[in-house]
């Protein structure tokens, strides 16, 4: 006869099997976002298979977006070493994170192949309006949450001011996060200076893509970028198009529809970018430099997640920071518009993604693979 303890606690192997097994499935089926993802994880490791308590996931959670980087990925790596110890914790980030970037390689394969075929200029054109909408979407749903304040608003406002001026984002972020703490903290802000210690080194600009240079460029986006995956766009676009000029505003847009129609965290369009510029291994590059941080500062947090948890100061450092995020989503959206609405027709697909997505709430991604679906029907040559 078996123990209480034995069902409570099941051995080592089979935990890794239980994380490997949860996250694999999400990878492969979790779309619609961060916001989608972690529900999903809620659901499974809460209510279904009780792994812990739904306030130890809210602690989790509630440090998980303190953190830089994808927080539908750090929660995967979290929960993975709540369930596992460390092990796990390698475990449930690699086995969310895989499936959808081998999906997004797969893409960029065929993308480099057949991408300036009828059919498929076809459906990257019907693609890229409904893209704007979808941006458009997180942004107003975000800005709900993480505008809590008169002065958070302020913040964002300029924010957009800041970058369509062409200040970079890192010190956008950088400088809101200074100032929230100022205003909310007083003369501690020396301590929001000490930590932000990684804004100070950023890439060099080059002109030739290297395996080193792409590793380098994603750690740094993957060291910090605060917010939904969507913010990831706009420092996207402000290494790869505007700075290093290894994009064009079109590949941008292509990108970002990949980490749409693809299930899992949104930063695999890094894989997407990757092996565009330097095929599998530069996918296999920008893929681990993107998601390496998370790993790290996962392993670094977790043992006093609760502490810094319950923290005043980063609180405050987030919200400004948040705030931010949304200012710097809001200018990329305007960039991203011009590029994408070039006629009558792309801006009447704006019109009918933003009646299907705000009045009808339709999933973004069965919008976006319906607007795939009709640009493949019916060609289109912009």
């Amino acid at each position: 006869m078996s123990t209480p303890a034995t069902v409570a606690v099941p051995p080592e192997s089979q935990r890794l099997r239980d994380v490997a097994f949860l996250f694999l499935r999400l990878g492969f089926t979790a779309f619609g976002g961060p916001a989608a993802h972690i529900a999903l994880m809620e659901d499974e490791t809460v209510t279904r298979h009780k792994w812990l308590s739904r306030d130890e996931f809210l602690d989790l959670l509630g440090i998980a977006n303190l953190l830089p980087g994808p927080s539908s990925s750090e929660m995967a790596i979290y929960l993975g070493f709540q369930r596992a110890g460390w092990p796990g914790l390698i475990l449930g980030g690699v086995c969310f994170v895989l499936p959808a970037a081998l999906l997004a390689g797969l893409i960029a394969w065929v993308y480099l192949r057949y991408g300036s075929l009828p059919q498929a200029t076809g459906m990257l054109y019907a693609i890229r309006p409904v893209i704007v909408v979808v941006v458009l979407q997180a942004l107003l749903r975000l800005g709900k949450t993480a505008l809590k304040t008169s002065l958070l608003g302020v913040l964002a406002v300029c924010a957009v001011l800041l970058s369509l001026f062409g200040v970079g984002p890192v010190w956008i972020l950088l400088l809101s996060g200074v100032l929230s703490v100022l205003i909310q903290q007083g003369r501690r802000w020396r301590q929001a200076v000490v930590f932000f210690p990684f804004f100070a080194a950023p890439v060099a600009a080059v002109t030739q893509v290297t395996l080193g240079s792409l590793f380098l460029v994603f750690l740094k986006l993957g060291s910090v970028v605060f917010g939904s995956g969507y913010v990831l766009l706009a420092f996207l676009r402000s290494d790869l198009v505007v700075r290093l000029h290894w994009l064009t505003e079109k590949q941008l847009l292509d990108a970002v529809a990949v980490g749409q129609i693809t299930p899992g965290p949104v930063f695999t369009t890094a894989t997407f970018i990757g092996y565009l510029l330097a095929g599998p291994k530069g996918a296999a590059v920008a893929t681990v430099g993107i998601f390496l941080p998370a790993f790290l500062l996962v392993a670094v947090t977790g043992p006093w997640v609760f502490q810094l948890r319950k923290s005043t100061l980063a609180s405050a450092i987030l919200d400004g920071i948040n705030a931010a995020s949304l200012g710097l989503m809001a200018a990329v959206t305007l960039y991203l518009a011009r590029t994408a609405l070039v006629d009558v027709a792309t801006v009447l697909a704006v019109i009918v993604g933003a009646v299907l997505l705000f009045r009808y709430r339709i999933n973004s991604g069965w919008l976006i693979l319906g607007a795939a679906i009709l640009g493949v029907l019916f060609g289109h040559t912009p």
